[in-house]
């Protein structure tokens, strides 16, 4: 990037597969967060600057509500508070977004990373489908019919409705929490000042128009607030993370985190002051008339060249209206197009707009009521006015209309009391070397922030590997359909659990493995298991995890890291249980991990695939949920079993094998919940043509990538795919 801005951004940012903090050099962003405009704030401590926060949050609020009883009653109020809310919609759209990246595999057993996605969990509703804070929001949008930018949220950046300065906190803030590693601290205090804010104060006018009609889930709204059925959040899952991340408040994380609170009070002071201002004016009836002109007045302009206005061509008007739309609508006024305080005499809004006007369709009913309600508001004329009574009839052909449904460009709209400045330029940066080996790939793939290099590298070895997937896949003895079964694939699901179970039972007197064996075979997969479900963060997205196809997904990934509790995290039991054999290792996200040579290079494998695919979860979304379900099955009434046989034979732990078999069982489980997500992405597709066929041969070879096969020619498959899919 060389300069954007904070709403062009925003779009980037929202993006599950977010390119562009790729090329972010963080020292450059870093410099957005120093210092602050408020002397005061510069010198509070945290405790401080929390009361101070709490205290102006409900002051704002108050002033926010009273606009109720100023602005003009009925419909014109309702409208007013319509368009405050759009404000608040790039921020509470993605309400806890920022820590999404909270965890990564390198941090997987960290406490505060743990506390962090706890957090996050309660703000994305974790289990349930379309719960998170920002769908409370998206909901209420669609009660005030407010709602047609805001799904998916990036959208909203198309919204000319909304100001540029609306975008700025949750853009800045978004790509913080794309940047984990180098912005935890940060995004941790901005996280604490929302909190500690709750409500946002603008809503606090909607709630006073509309709360008694119980349209708004409020506590969803107020990411302060708890959640009922959730994990712990809001303001004490916020503060929680802090106390784990700042301890006694003297080392450099704590000053960190003060300069994220500081920062994020100060833009969201800036920005409620805003649209404060926006909000009293929208009130007036000439206000939301000037809005609509303007927001209209660059389409308009192509077509009135030959109407004329008060001795100008109205196109003339339009243009000079883009900047400054009064002079046009006190010429309108004075015109015969006008019947001040009579709308229903004033041609621009009866036969101008009729079936046989030049302007028909031009205005939707939303647009004509404000024209209306300006008028009404007008002063009658004293009897000079000029066409008092004259045949304002226009025919449909003469050149006065605009086409229909016209609006002007993004950041237009009246009320925009500052420009808002292009972001520093923060790109640019190196581009990074790709991977030496699977070593180190491995290491760097634990990371949320990554190198264009080492994307390209990541994206090219997942390629590979469908490759080899795919290879002779219809003549394997892959156990899923050849089509995606009309029942779904809970039956599929719980045959293949009986063939486990049955399996089992042939081969339970088999030999177990020696001690050494075991332990080896422990070590070996020591590289994977301590990643246990890596293949889904990408699903830790926040539009992703409370979607239909991806709430489970989520919930999956966060029954891997124990539900926020380091006693049930998986990786942490798994190394205690190869501690429990005599092994130390180093911590799984350093280079010493990666580089031990008790592990076999071929250990890596595996793994890397699972942390390169789980970046891309749009691109390979069939391939992630065929392997979600080959991953979930795999050991469920058979292997795992066994392999708490040999397990206690030789005196190890069997916690690890003992969870897995129950979590992810077919029925309530992972296995279950892994089947559903599929028959959800498939239902979803239509039943003709080849897109169901299409996305049901990607999932089969993402079941089959958990174990693709290794022959020479498989091998050939997998640099054919590598070359195929290299951009031309």
């Amino acid at each position: 990037m060389t300069s954007m801005t904070a709403r062009s951004l925003y779009p980037l940012v929202c993006d599950p597969e977010c390119t562009v903090a790729d090329t972010v050099r963080a020292g450059a962003l870093r410099a957005v967060l120093d210092g602050s405009r408020d002397p005061k704030a510069a010198q509070d401590g945290l405790d401080l600057l929390r009361k101070r926060i709490r205290t102006w949050a409900d002051g704002e609020r108050d002033r926010f509500a009273a606009l109720a009883g100023t602005a003009p009653a009925g419909t014109g109020l309702h409208r007013s508070a319509a368009r405050v809310l759009l404000q608040c919609a790039p921020l509470a759209l993605v309400s806890g977004a920022w820590l999404s990246g909270s965890t990564g595999m390198a941090t997987a057993d960290e406490p505060t990373a743990l506390a962090a996605l706890t957090l996050y969990a309660s703000d994305v509703g974790v289990g349930r489908p379309y719960r998170s804070r920002g769908d409370a929001f998206a909901a209420l949008l669609r009660a005030l019919d407010s709602a047609e930018y805001a799904d998916p949220p990036a959208r909203t950046a198309l919204d000319p409705r909304i100001l540029d300065s609306s975008f700025e906190l949750p853009s800045l803030l978004l790509l913080f929490g794309r940047m984990a590693e180098e912005f935890r601290p940060e995004t941790a205090g901005a996280d604490l000042c929302l909190r500690e804010a709750g409500l946002l104060p603008p809503l606090a006018l909607v709630r006073a128009v509309h709360g008694g009609e119980q349209r708004a889930d409020w506590a969803a709204l107020d990411p302060g607030a708890p959640r009922p059925l959730e994990p712990a959040g809001g303001l004490a899952g916020s503060a929680a993370v802090v106390e784990t991340l700042a301890g006694d408040g003297d080392d450099e994380d704590s000053r960190r985190v003060l300069a994220g609170c500081r920062w994020a009070f100060d833009r969201l002071v800036a920005w409620s002051q805003e649209v404060y201002r926006f909000a009293g004016d929208i009130a007036r009836p000439e206000q939301q008339a000037a809005e609509l002109i303007r927001l209209r007045a660059r389409e308009g302009s192509v077509y009135h060249h030959a109407f004329q206005l008060a001795g100008r061509p109205l196109a003339t008007w339009l243009a000079e209206a883009r900047q400054d739309p009064y002079p046009l609508m006190s010429a309108l006024a004075a015109s015969r197009l006008v019947r001040p305080g009579q709308p229903e005499r004033s041609a621009l809004v009866t036969g101008l707009v009729g079936e046989r006007g030049a302007m028909f369709r031009v205005f939707s009913p939303e647009d004509l009521s404000v024209l209306r309600q300006w008028i009404a508001s007008l002063p009658a004329r004293d009897g000079t006015g000029t066409g008092g009574d004259a045949d304002t009839t226009v025919e449909a052909g003469t050149d006065t209309g605009a086409p229909s449904g016209a609006a002007a460009g993004p950041g237009a709209g009246a009320g925009a009391v500052r420009p808002v400045p292009a972001l520093p330029a923060f790109g640019g940066g190196p581009d990074g070397q790709p991977p030496r080996d699977l070593r180190e790939a491995y290491v760097l793939l634990q990371r949320r922030t990554q190198s264009p290099a080492l994307r390209s590298w990541a994206v090219s070895y997942v390629h590979g590997w469908l490759g080899r997937a795919r290879h002779r896949i219809d003549r394997s003895a892959l156990p899923l359909p050849a089509d995606w079964p009309a029942e779904g694939l809970r039956p599929w699901l719980a045959a293949q659990h009986d063939r486990h179970a049955e399996e089992f039972a042939q081969n339970r007197e088999d030999e177990l493995p020696t001690r050494e064996q075991l332990i080896d075979s422990t070590v070996q997969l020591a590289p994977l298991t301590m990643i246990d479900g890596g293949w889904l963060q990408g699903f830790t997205d926040y539009r992703l995890a409370s979607s239909q196809v991806g709430y489970s997904l989520f919930e999956t990934y966060w029954d891997e890291l124990g539900n926020g509790l380091t006693a049930l995290n998986h990786p942490l039991i798994y190394r205690e249980l190869v501690e429990g054999m005599g092994v130390g290792l180093p911590p799984t996200g350093s280079a010493e991990f990666a580089r031990w040579d008790g592990f076999q290079d071929s250990s890596f494998e595996l793994p890397v695939y699972w942390l390169a695919v789980g970046r891309f979860p749009v691109t390979f979304e069939p391939e992630i949920l065929g392997l979600n379900l080959a991953m979930e099955l795999s050991g469920v009434g058979g292997t795992y079993r066994r392999a708490r046989l040999g397990l206690r034979k030789h005196g190890f732990s069997t916690r690890f094998v003992d969870i897995h078999n129950t979590i992810d069982n077919v029925a309530t489980g992972h296995s279950a919940w892994a089947a559903d997500a599929i028959d959800s992405h498939l239902s979803a597709l239509p039943v003709g043509g080849p897109y169901r066929q299409e996305a049901w041969r990607r999932v089969r070879e993402g079941y089959r990538s958990l174990n693709p096969p290794r022959s020479f020619p498989a091998w050939l498959a997998d640099r054919r795919a590598r070359l195929a899919a290299r951009p031309h």
